[in-house]
């Protein structure tokens, strides 16, 4: 294929051995080392050809580079309902956590009503990085004047054995503590979470800029030992 020529002359060797350790979920053969700057800045260009719609419409991909180039390429559309479709048929084949959580487009900001249908929708599937990606577009969109204190308790109720999806929530909560903080203080407080994701959303929120340090003494006290 044409496009694969051409990303593999955009690797860097170096990038791509410090980049695998970061992955551990992909095999290292199936990562080029394409920086993400460089592939977004191709991505710009690649979505205004002829030939993008047909990247999309191939599934799988062989490699790392060709699941991003697919993600920001999603990023890049206009309408709601295909950004929405080509999303359900590419999050099945998502692999890894960087994949998953570079994809945000910002037609979702326009459409939060019918959004959140589709965030719960994903939460609730059992497939890691689907679930990552509905936790992740939930705290993305919904943390500020969207936010709803159900979106919480949707959160805490999804419950997995998966350390990809665990880690997204207690993102989730870190950042929740920092933008609605006495809403989601009971959570910790009461110890609604599993005891590992718990303490890893405190761990995440003392090292927040964004909670003060009156905060951080405190939520140091609710660590489970």
């Amino acid at each position: 294929m044409k496009i694969m020529k051409y990303l593999k002359t955009l690797a860097d060797i170096e990038y791509k051995s410090f980049h695998s350790k970061l992955m551990p979920t992909v095999a290292p053969n199936k990562i080029l080392g394409i920086r993400t700057p460089v592939l977004r800045k191709f991505a710009k260009e690649f979505s205004k050809s002829s030939e993008a719609a047909d990247f999309l419409n191939t599934l799988p991909h062989e490699y790392y580079e060709e699941n991003n180039l697919h993600g920001m390429l999603i990023e890049r559309l206009k309408d709601y309902n295909e950004v929405i479709c080509r999303l359900d048929a590419f999050l099945p084949f998502i692999d890894n956590w960087a994949t998953c959580d570079l994809i945000s487009p910002k037609i979702f900001k326009k459409h939060t009503d019918e959004l959140y249908f589709k965030i719960v929708e994903w939460i609730s599937c059992d497939h890691t990085y689907t679930a990552r990606h509905g936790i992740k577009t939930l705290m993305t969109f919904y943390l500020d004047e969207h936010f709803q204190k159900e979106h919480l308790e949707l959160v805490t109720n999804k419950r997995s054995q998966e350390y990809y999806a665990n880690m997204a929530t207690a993102w989730y909560f870190a950042t929740a503590l920092a933008k609605q903080y006495e809403s989601t203080l009971p959570y910790l407080e009461n110890r609604r979470l599993d005891i590992w994701t718990h303490n890893k959303a405190i761990q995440k929120a003392i090292e927040s800029y964004r909670v003060t340090n009156e905060q951080k003494n405190y939520l140091r006290k609710l660590k489970i030992k």
